[in-house]
């Protein structure tokens, strides 16, 4: 009795129970238990047969949790120090990005190209098939984020490194294989970004002179399929993109030598799916070649299709309000031939120049003196015949001499047919 805690009365009446009222207690402990469990089928399938009240109890549940729990969480969860990501196993380093003119494209190392002094032949810059040339040149880290612009108003995103590696001389892969893009679509502009910051903006320009900006979060989420970066009219094309700071000169360069300079200012942020505004009034037959963002350290560089350029300060380019005509950037004569490409550039930059007929040289951008506003030039690049110059960027400095088997060609000084002045 002690050790079940029961008194002697208490022992003596269960002890004078018969044998059936024990029986019966524990039958009625099983029936209550059966109905009890009955109760709950039935509770538990009009629940599933009612999807209202199955959230409301998902609601209080939580609710309960929430007001159990609301202390802020004590540990933190992060990604396991002993994973690796792709990206880390790439080293981040320089390289040009090649698109050619039927859309294949490749990436090359920076130091693949030696320096040459100005005025030389170049050496092959990509091995291309009949009809196709080199048509644009950009440079990037491995580790950014490409933005493919096309004609269109599309973009895609890819990361560098996940452009295909090739030699100096190889063709590359085509866009088609790389990008969903349509066959007859083509890459105006790539923009390489490290993080999509809201203090930055994406200034368009197309080839009637309509121009955009957009801020750049609104690039974030790029679909494998594409989105729309601004809406293009049946007849005009995308022709660059610039990242801005919302505050800079932005210039526009035509074809037939115009060029208008205004800020950035006078344009609103507007969404991806919108046309756009007027940036310059063109002539008859004339068109926007390149955009430009000013830079107080930089001198605007214009090369034309003969192989001639030069370099101007942006102090001679006042700013304009939005939609002028513009003033004479460079005089495209006979000699000149039309403008194929403008960039700022610096003194410490490179300029690397492409033909149709696929050659490359790379060249000191110092080189290349600083002359007025509306002169005709100096050359270039000697061109064979029949070639043409197609495409004009920038690109990193190198300190190195030109390597082995590549002969330094030696550099015509300047005449009066090459100054124009």
């Amino acid at each position: 009795m002690s050790k079940l805690g029961l008194s002697e009365l208490q022992a003596n009446a269960i002890l004078d129970l018969r044998l059936y009222q024990l029986t019966g207690l524990e039958r009625d402990k099983v029936e209550n238990e059966y109905l009890a469990l009955i109760k709950l089928i039935n509770y538990l399938r009009d629940l599933l047969a009612n999807e209202r009240k199955l959230f409301g109890v998902i609601k209080e549940d939580l609710l309960e949790l929430k007001k159990t729990y609301q202390d802020e969480r004590r540990t933190d969860i992060v990604p396991d120090e002993g994973e690796l990501d792709v990206e880390d196993l790439i080293a981040d380093q320089g390289c040009v990005i090649t698109i050619s003119h039927t859309g294949y494209i490749k990436r090359v190392p920076v130091s693949t190209y030696r320096q040459q002094k100005r005025g030389g032949k170049g050496v092959v810059g990509m091995d291309t098939k009949d009809e196709d040339y080199v048509e644009n040149v950009f440079t990037a880290s491995t580790h950014d984020t490409l933005l493919f612009f096309t004609k269109k108003g599309r973009v895609y995103w890819k990361k560098v490194y996940e452009v295909p590696e090739g030699g100096r001389t190889a063709r590359g892969k085509a866009m088609v294989n790389l990008l969903d893009v349509g066959a007859d679509e083509r890459v105006a502009a790539l923009i390489s970004v490290r993080e999509f910051a809201e203090t930055q903006h994406l200034v368009m320009a197309t080839e009637h002179g309509t121009v955009k900006k957009t801020n750049l979060s609104e690039f974030r989420n790029v679909r494998a399929g594409g989105i729309i970066g601004i809406a293009i009219e049946e007849d005009d094309r995308l022709i660059g993109v610039k990242l801005t700071g919302g505050g800079d000169d932005v210039m526009l360069i035509t074809r037939q030598g115009m060029s208008i300079r205004f800020n950035e200012a006078q344009l609103r942020d507007q969404g991806r799916d919108t046309i756009g505004v007027k940036g310059i009034t063109l002539d008859k037959d004339d068109r926007v070649e390149s955009v430009v963002v000013v830079d107080a350290n930089a001198t605007l560089l214009v090369a034309t299709e003969n192989g001639y350029g030069k370099r101007t300060g942006f102090d001679e380019y006042r700013r304009q309000s939005r939609g002028g005509k513009g003033v004479i950037t460079i005089k495209t004569s006979e000699r000149n031939g039309n403008v194929v490409g403008a960039h700022a550039v610096r003194e410490t930059d490179a300029l690397m120049l492409i033909t149709s007929g696929g050659q490359m040289i790379r060249s000191a951008v110092n080189d290349l003196r600083v002359i007025s506003r509306n002169t005709q030039g100096v050359r270039l690049i000697n061109l064979a015949a029949g070639d043409k110059l197609v495409s004009a960027t920038t690109v990193e400095p190198e300190d190195d001499l030109p390597a082995a088997g590549i002969a330094e060609p030696n550099t015509p000084p300047a005449t009066s047919s090459d100054t124009g002045e």
